[in-house]
């Protein structure tokens, strides 16, 4: 097959919502095929008027300070009739970041094919992010060509390392053979637009693939409980302010945990809920949703991802947004104090087992 005809197909596979694996392409086609540029940031018209904006670190995106998570409602099997018009309704409010997973949703991908089902007639007015949980080169190719798919567009503007928790995911991401290496060829050829990497367990791990790579974001738990349990804010937080990186905030409401309002599932069905977790919640938690997304919101962060389970949800978060005001630093030390007894719940993600 010559380099030209080669070249053609994958741009026609492209337009047909997903991509070539790269291992296909000699390196002389993936040389010629650099020259595609990608089209222009995304932009929803509705942003500046809705919320406050933050740089997205280097990348150029002036991002809405409350961004769309992909869970909640939005993984959950079979909801294409309330997941789809949270979308659509966060777009219409202004929110301009929507995030997804290709483990959203279990091996059918819900969050992801609901995210498609709006970006198939609005993809200029969000920046997508997406991510990869597997740690080899192939497997990640294979998980970025179906995310195109199922995400209805021929590029991601973030492809992200899902749950980066320990030295073994780090040492298989970079080793040759590695995540990496499909990270870096789905940029070469605009496939995807920045990197990140993602993380809640422990801020080691993070810090050094910081050291190993300059990603152009990171997405990372960030709660009022944190400084209590293997903090981010101690560390790697100011490292990735240092390197001006994007920063995303997650886990604000640690899935209710946090909240005053959240009523715990009993014991034996939240064993089932993370592989491997110890922490079970016995008691509602500390916090209201507002306390909880200002306190991440006063921290050197550019947005925060919050799933919601209903347009009510989605529309006060907006709202909440709207009204933002940094808290000072009393305030946030009193919000620590007030999540110290509900912190191990409220970390959760940081005691399930890795091993």
């Amino acid at each position: 097959m010559s380099e030209e005809t080669m070249n053609h197909g994958r741009r026609e596979f492209l337009k047909a919502g997903g991509v070539m694996t790269a291992a296909l392409l000699t390196p002389a086609a993936v040389r010629a095929d650099a020259t595609h540029t990608m089209p222009a940031l995304p932009e929803n018209p509705r942003t500046q008027l809705a919320m406050p904006t933050r740089n997205l670190g280097k990348t150029g995106y002036k991002v809405g300070i409350f961004s769309l998570g992909g869970q909640a409602a939005i993984e959950k099997p079979n909801n294409f009739d309330v997941a789809v018009p949270i979308i659509e309704r966060a777009l219409d409010l202004g929110v301009n970041y929507v995030d997804t997973s290709s483990i959203y949703g279990g091996p059918e991908r819900w969050s992801e094919q609901y995210v498609g089902r709006v970006m198939a007639h609005r993809r200029n007015e969000a920046f997508l992010a997406t991510k990869t949980r597997e740690r080899t080169r192939e497997g990640s190719l294979r998980m970025i060509e179906k995310s195109l798919q199922l995400l209805q567009t021929d590029h991601v503007d973030l492809w992200q390392l899902h749950d980066v928790g320990t030295m073994h995911d780090i040492d298989q991401i970079f080793s040759k053979g590695g995540a990496m290496e499909a990270l870096l060829e789905m940029k070469e050829q605009k496939v995807v637009r920045f990197l990140g990497i993602t993380g809640h367990y422990r801020p080691d791990a993070l810090m050094e693939g910081l050291n190993r790579y300059p990603f152009d974001t990171i997405l990372m738990a960030m709660n009022a409980a944190d400084p209590h349990h293997y903090s981010f804010n101690e560390k790697l937080l100011p490292m990735a302010v240092e390197r001006q990186m994007g920063i995303i905030g997650m886990k604000i409401p640690a899935r209710g945990r946090l909240l005053k309002t959240w009523t715990p599932p009993p014991v034996e069905a939240q064993k089932h809920t993370w592989e491997g977790m110890s922490v079970q919640a016995t008691r509602p938690g500390a916090l209201s949703i507002r306390e909880a997304m200002y306190y991440t919101l006063s921290r050197p962060v550019s947005t925060v991802i919050i799933g919601c389970d209903s347009i009510a949800q989605l529309e006060e978060n907006v709202q909440l947004a709207r009204d933002f005001t940094p808290l000072n630093d009393a305030q946030m030390a009193e919000l620590v104090a007030q999540a110290d007894p509900v912190s191990t719940q409220s970390l959760f993600f940081r005691f399930y087992d890795r091993s």
